[in-house]
């Protein structure tokens, strides 16, 4: 079905959505999302500026009587994880995200929606221009760059925010207030190569596709196939002989791969497909429960300039993959199903002399987080490949005494009748950093039921987005006084 904002409630954030949409804003491409920004605070005459880091502010005056109050924070990101089906044409330098509705839900053509965070930016733009809301001073934070690493939180400077009440509209659980995170930081290992020449044989590309992805943090306990390492366990266990001139697959840090490529070359094509088929009927049968569309497909490669990985090369390329940790590595001791540590095999490149492999770790302990990042080294010097540790970023400690977390729960409770869900969440949100910026920062992050963000398979709820914008609306009134 079309999709038709001004037929859906609330109408404002539905129509800024739609125009957050139509502007091209992966990470460190959002600068025109914010430009956006900027001239719709112009044209409500409401205060607003860019920093160094790109993040953008807009400051709404409070309604009539309440110039006292608090100000309040309202934050979430301008840039989106753009992900795309393989066969899906789409530039998204230039092409608009192409929303759709499916019953209650709101999805894309073939890409990512945006939704996180397109939706917290817009009921952040729907709430300056709703003249029927009553509230203290706000100020909307719309931080650059978020999901390739923090980096618009970490670029804010002292002084730039003057609220000490921060609400983050970048969750995806619709009755589930956050207040917490983990922290996360992120590694590159170097694999050297050496090419073998005068290797014949049929030239082949393995495609592994279909499996779901997801989110490296949200999704990573609900054993989702990670389509590299699965391709590598296919290759590595081949009895059929084979050279590899390369493999790869990912495209995001915090994405779990969906999809990853082979090019091999044998003397026995026929037999290397029966092989792969076996393994594709064992995966398969092991990940029925979370996999339905695991597809493999091999066709010949005509033209190619690179000679195949020495046999040894190859071995300790795919023992690599195979040894370094995918998922889980520790769940919570003190909230129930919380994952504690994991870690995502997220990227693999392969050049003429060197592989190259991004991981993604994430813990709530700073000390698991470094035993998680010592592990990969070690699995890494094994192999004899070189890793460069980058620098990550902190979590965010809950604290079940926040003012602001009192008075949601009752704003909540009056709303709904229920009780909200109080967790933390195993994924880096920016409330970690600007807690660290501005200490005494009280925050709770919360928003509509969004699923499978950062694949091509993200949806959110038509519902539940008016239900949060009115929860919304409700905790600045109570803020207010």
């Amino acid at each position: 079905m079309t999709f038709q904002p001004e037929t859906l409630r609330p109408q404002s954030l539905w129509k800024y959505f739609h125009s957050v949409c139509g502007i091209p804003h992966c990470s460190k491409n959002e600068k025109a999302l914010g430009d956006f920004v900027l001239a719709a605070a112009k044209a409500r005459g409401c205060a607003a500026k860019r920093d160094a880091a790109g993040n953008v502010l807009v400051e709404i005056p409070a309604t009539k009587g309440k110039e006292k109050s608090p100000v309040v924070v309202l934050q979430g990101h301008l840039d989106m994880v753009c992900e795309k089906n393989s066969a899906t044409k789409h530039d998204f330098d230039r092409d608009p995200i192409r929303p759709f509705v499916d019953g209650d839900w709101v999805k894309a053509e073939g890409t990512t929606l945006g939704a996180d965070n397109g939706i917290g930016v817009a009921a952040s733009l729907a709430v300056m221009d709703d003249d029927t809301l009553t509230h203290g001073p706000l100020e909307l934070l719309f931080t650059a760059d978020e999901e390739t690493g923090l980096n618009g939180a970490n670029g804010l400077q002292p002084g730039f925010l003057k609220g000490r009440i921060l609400l983050n509209l970048d969750s995806e659980d619709e009755g589930v207030f956050f207040i917490g995170c983990a922290g996360g930081a992120d590694s590159d290992i170097t694999l050297p190569i050496k090419r073998a020449s005068g290797v014949t044989g049929d030239s082949l590309k393995v495609t592994l596709s279909g499996l779901r992805g997801g989110h490296s943090g949200l999704d990573i306990n609900t054993g989702r196939g990670n389509a590299v390492q699965l391709l590598a366990r296919m290759l590595y266990g081949l009895n059929v002989p084979f050279s590899l001139v390369h493999l790869e697959g990912g495209n995001k840090h915090n994405a779990i791969p969906r999809e990853a490529f082979a090019h091999v070359v044998t003397k026995d094509p026929a037999g290397l497909k029966k092989a792969l088929d076996a393994a594709l009927d064992q995966i398969r049968f092991e990940y029925k429960a979370v996999e339905k569309d695991t597809a493999l497909t091999i066709e010949p490669v005509k033209d190619y300039s690179r000679n195949p990985m020495e046999d040894a090369g190859r071995n300790a390329f795919l023992s690599l993959l195979l040894g370094l940790p995918h998922g889980v590595l520790a769940m919570s001791q003190d909230i129930p199903e919380l994952v504690e540590t994991s870690n995502n095999l997220a990227i693999v490149r392969v050049t003429e002399s060197k592989a190259l492999i991004h991981t993604s770790t994430r813990s709530s302990i700073g000390s698991a987080l470094e035993a998680g990042r010592a592990k990969i080294a070690a699995v890494a010097g094994l192999a004899g490949a070189e890793i460069n540790h980058l620098s990550g970023y902190p979590g965010w400690a809950p604290n079940i005494q926040s003012p602001l977390l009192a008075v949601m729960k009752k704003v909540y409770k009056d709303l709904t009748g229920k009780e909200p869900e109080i967790k933390a969440v195993h994924a880096g949100l920016e409330c970690g950093i600007i807690g660290e910026k501005y200490p005494g920062m009280d925050m709770i992050s919360f928003g509509p039921d969004l699923r499978n963000p950062h694949s091509p398979d993200e949806k959110v709820s038509i519902p539940t987005v008016e239900r949060f914008y009115n929860l919304l609306a409700a905790t600045l009134k109570t803020l207010a006084g």
